[in-house]
Order: structure tokens, then C-alpha cells, then sequence
């Protein structure tokens, strides 16, 4: 039998200890697209209930610190759109509501959001040889906020791998773009 590790504890005495995530983050935009993918193998996706009220699902998506949430069916199995804080806060509740003759606060998240038959996506193994600058162009010249990756692999249903996002992209490559060596 293997003799067991020992862990030596020691104090940090007075030393200044930086607090983690006040590093700079950047990235070059010849840099792999993977690198600013938000990644569902690594990181849970954030979802709400396809009926779930407009002014909930934008407070659950602060608290999460995204713009933008999956929408999924009542099981959590599949997803069934995707909403942006600018859904919620823009005009579309409000054309809604008065369309429907109802208030703002029955305004569904299933009555604003973008349905997955009117979604632009991404295959997984494209994007595993892409660029962040490819990624960015496509989302510029797309119009559009974020960009879904699917994954289709051994004879399973396509499923939703990941996700992009214009403005993490801008900011992370803000440098890039001002000419500024990070």
C-alpha cells in the first residue's frame, strides 16, 4: 500500500494575497473560437421555464450576471427558444400585451422569445476550427446578439452545446479593435 500524501499547512504571514478573477481577460481575434465559447460540458446553461413570467426570467437572468436565458419545455428536457434581456425590456411585452389584450405582467417568456425554428446555430465541429474573429464577423454581419452551437455525434439528436455572445466577444476583444497591446 502506497504511503498517503502529506499536505504542509503554512501562514501566509502578512503577504498580500490578490483576490482571483481581477485579472485581465483578453482575447486575439486569430485566437480558437472556443475561447470565448460558454461551453454546456463545462458550465451549466441558464434556463427558464417557457411560461414563466417576463419580469421573473429577466430577474433570474441579473442573478445569473447573463443577457440572455434558454427557454425549455415544463421537464427541462429540450429547449424550446431563447430570450434576451432585450426581449423583456424592449417593445415586443408591450406590442404583445396590447395585441392580446392583457397586462404586461401576464406576458409569458413563451409570448417574446426566439423560438428554435427561427434560430441561425452553429455546428460544434466548425466551430472547433474557427477563429474568435470569424465568430465575431458572423455575428456582426448577422445582426444578431448570440449564436448557439449544436453537437451532433454518435447517431444521437443534434443538442445544444454552447453559446456565443457579441458582447463578451467585444469585450474581450476591445483591445484588438482600439489597436491597444493588452
Amino acid at each position: 500500500m502506497a504511503p498517503a500524501n502529506v499536505i504542509h499547512l503554512k501562514s501566509p504571514g502578512t503577504l498580500q494575497l490578490e483576490a482571483p478573477g481581477n485579472d485581465p481577460w483578453h482575447v486575439e481575434l486569430d485566437d480558437p473560437a472556443l475561447s470565448v465559447m460558454t461551453d454546456f460540458n463545462e458550465r451549466r446553461m441558464v434556463s427558464v421555464g417557457r411560461h414563466a413570467q417576463i419580469d421573473r426570467a429577466l430577474e433570474s437572468m441579473k442573478h445569473a450576471g447573463v443577457r440572455a436565458s434558454f427557454v425549455t419545455d415544463e421537464g427541462e428536457r429540450e429547449v424550446a427558444g431563447l430570450v434576451t434581456a432585450y426581449d423583456i425590456m424592449g417593445e415586443k411585452p408591450l406590442r404583445y400585451a396590447l395585441g392580446a389584450g392583457i397586462g404586461h405582467h401576464d406576458v409569458t417568456v413563451e409570448n417574446v422569445m426566439e423560438p428554435v425554428s427561427a434560430w441561425l446555430v452553429a455546428d460544434y465541429a466548425e466551430i472547433k476550427r474557427a477563429s474568435v474573429g470569424e465568430v465575431l464577423k458572423m455575428l456582426q454581419n448577422t445582426g444578431r446578439s448570440h449564436l448557439p452551437v449544436i453537437e451532433t455525434a454518435g447517431g444521437r439528436l443534434p443538442r445544444l452545446r454552447g453559446v456565443f455572445s457579441s458582447a463578451k466577444i467585444l469585450r474581450l476583444t476591445a483591445h484588438c479593435r482600439l489597436g491597444v497591446e493588452a
